[in-house]
């Protein structure tokens, strides 16, 4: 079973740092200034641990 990244919206703060490292995995909700998970498998995941490395809110994780 493959790893699934996904975001605590409701904790997303919008510094969109996740959307400027994999802007093939996350995405960016300009009206609610909130990243949303474009691509929840098969992204590649040294990036995606990259962004949730530097997520200062630290609302993204996987989920297996």
């Amino acid at each position: 079973m493959s790893k699934k990244v996904y975001i605590e919206t409701e904790e997303c703060v919008g510094c969109q740092s996740c959307v400027g490292l994999c802007p093939e995995v996350f995405g960016f909700d300009d009206d609610a200034e909130k990243a949303f998970v474009i691509l929840a498998e098969g992204g590649p995941e040294e990036c995606i641990d990259e962004a949730i490395a530097t997520c200062p809110a630290e609302c993204i994780h996987w989920e297996e």
